[in-house]
C-alpha cells in the first residue's frame, strides 16, 4: 500500500470515529424505527425528524425521506439500504462545496484572514494549516491579530516555533487592524508565499466587534487593493444551528469566502454542515476532527457523506 493510501485510509479512519456521534444517533434511530414495521407516511416523517434531530436541515431531510420512500411503500426496508440513501443524497449537497483551498501564486503573499466566534477553533487552524503550508514548500507567515488574547498570541508563538514560522505579534490590546497592516508588509518585503491573519473571536450579534473586523479587511486592501485574497470562517460543530446565523453575519462583514469546521469529533450534530451547504453554498475546504497537526484535512463530499451515514468507505 502507498504512502497516500495509506495516508488516505488513516484519515477515513479519524474521519468515520470523528463523526461516530452523529453517525451512531442517525444510525440506531434509523435502525429502531426500521426494523419494526413495513415502510408508511408515519414511518417517513420519523425518518425526516431523525434527520432533522442531527442538524441535516428541513430540506435535506424531506429530500431523504422522499428518496427513501420512492417505490417501498408497504415493503420491509433494511437499514443499511436507507444509510445508503442517506449517503448517497448528503453527497450529492456536499460535492459542489467540496473545494480545496487554491493558492493563487499570482498573489504574493496570498494573504488568508481567518474569523470565527470565540472558541471555534481560530487560532489552532492557523498553526495546522502553516504546517501544512509548510510541508508544502511555501514560505509562510502568521500575524496574532487576535489581540484581546495573550493565550492566543502565545499560542500561535508555539505553532510558529513548531512550524519554523515567523509569527507577528503586538502586545495584548494594540490594535488589530494596525498589526494586519504591520504583517502584510513585512510580508511583502520578505516574499512570503502566504500570510495568515488570526483576528480575535467575536460574536456575530455584537455590531461593535464585526465593525472592527470590517475595518481590518479596509486596512489590509491599503496594503494590497486584492487582498484578503480568502477569508475563512472557522466554524464550531458543537454550536450546531447557531452556525447558520454565523455563516451569514460574517459573510456581510468580511467577505468570507470558505468555511472550515472543526470539532466534528465532539457533537452528535455534524449533519449541520449539510445544512450550511444547502443553504449557503460556499465552499468547505477542510474539516477538523481532533487537535493533533493531521486532525485537519481537506473536505471531501463521498468521505464526509458515508462517515455521517454510517456506512464503509468507497
Amino acid at each position: 500500500m502507498s504512502d497516500t493510501e495509506n495516508g488516505k485510509t488513516s484519515w477515513w479512519r479519524r474521519l468515520s470515529s470523528g463523526l461516530k456521534r452523529t453517525s451512531s444517533q442517525i444510525g440506531t434511530a434509523l435502525t429502531d424505527l426500521i426494523s419494526k414495521r413495513k415502510l408508511d407516511r408515519a414511518m417517513l416523517e420519523e425518518i425526516e425528524d431523525v434527520l432533522l434531530r442531527a442538524d441535516l436541515g428541513t430540506e435535506v431531510a424531506s429530500r431523504i425521506a422522499a428518496a427513501v420512500g420512492e417505490g417501498r411503500y408497504d415493503k420491509m426496508i433494511a437499514a443499511s439500504d436507507v444509510k445508503e440513501i442517506v449517503a448517497a443524497e448528503v453527497e450529492k449537497v456536499l460535492a459542489p462545496v467540496a473545494r480545496p483551498l487554491t493558492i493563487d501564486t499570482a498573489h504574493k503573499p496570498f494573504v488568508v484572514l481567518v474569523v470565527g466566534v470565540n472558541g471555534s477553533g481560530k487560532t489552532t487552524t492557523i498553526g495546522k494549516l502553516s504546517a501544512r503550508f509548510a510541508a508544502e514548500g511555501r514560505s509562510v507567515m502568521m500575524a496574532a491579530g487576535d489581540t484581546f488574547r495573550a493565550a492566543a498570541i502565545e499560542q500561535l508563538k508555539v505553532w510558529g516555533d513548531r512550524t519554523n514560522t515567523p509569527v507577528i505579534a503586538g502586545a495584548q490590546g494594540s490594535d488589530s487592524a494596525g498589526l494586519a497592516f504591520n504583517a502584510l508588509t513585512a510580508a511583502k518585503e520578505q516574499g512570503r508565499d502566504v500570510l495568515l491573519i488570526d483576528t480575535a473571536g467575536r460574536l456575530q450579534n455584537r455590531a461593535e466587534l464585526m465593525n472592527e473586523l470590517g475595518k481590518v479587511v479596509r486596512v489590509i486592501k491599503k496594503v494590497d487593493a486584492s487582498a484578503p485574497h480568502a477569508v475563512l470562517l472557522v466554524l464550531d460543530a458543537t454550536v450546531g444551528q447557531n452556525a447558520l446565523s454565523q455563516v451569514e453575519a460574517f459573510t456581510k462583514t468580511a467577505g468570507v469566502t470558505g468555511l472550515v469546521m472543526t470539532k466534528l469529533d465532539g457533537t452528535a450534530r455534524g449533519g449541520i454542515l449539510v445544512a450550511i451547504a444547502e443553504k449557503h453554498k460556499l465552499p468547505v475546504h477542510f474539516v477538523g476532527v481532533g487537535e493533533g497537526v493531521d486532525d485537519l484535512a481537506p473536505f471531501t463530499a463521498r468521505d464526509f457523506a458515508k462517515a455521517i451515514a454510517g456506512t464503509e468507505a468507497a
